[in-house]
């Protein structure tokens, strides 16, 4: 139990450190508006709830996928494979700009 708050003690202060980067902003605005877009369209025309929608896309930008969910429509399918395209490099980038902000502040102390 300890080592597990001392984890998250150590992604707060990377997170709090990456945040007074500009590009971290900038990755972290993106994947916002890229899970609020994807959770519109599920909730539209997939005809999800918004918290499944929103599970969704944060799944499927992590790659982790979600086992039990697959587009039913065409529209839905291609959407998917865009959405996809254009998530996972930005979600990565925000994963290594996250793992920067914890070595820098590591490497303060």
């Amino acid at each position: 139990m300890v080592s597990f708050i001392l984890t998250l003690k150590r992604l707060f202060h990377g997170l709090f450190h990456s945040f007074k980067e500009k590009e971290f902003q900038v990755i972290f605005v993106l994947i916002v508006v890229m899970l609020l877009s994807g959770t519109i369209f599920y909730t539209k025309v997939e005809g999800l709830s918004v918290l499944d929608a929103l599970y969704f896309c944060f799944v499927t930008l992590s790659t982790i996928g979600h086992p039990d969910f697959v587009p039913q429509t065409d529209f839905g399918k291609i959407f998917t494979m865009v959405y996809i395209l254009a998530g996972i490099g930005l979600f990565f980038g925000l994963i290594v700009r996250i793992g920067r902000g914890i070595l820098s502040s590591k490497n303060k102390k």
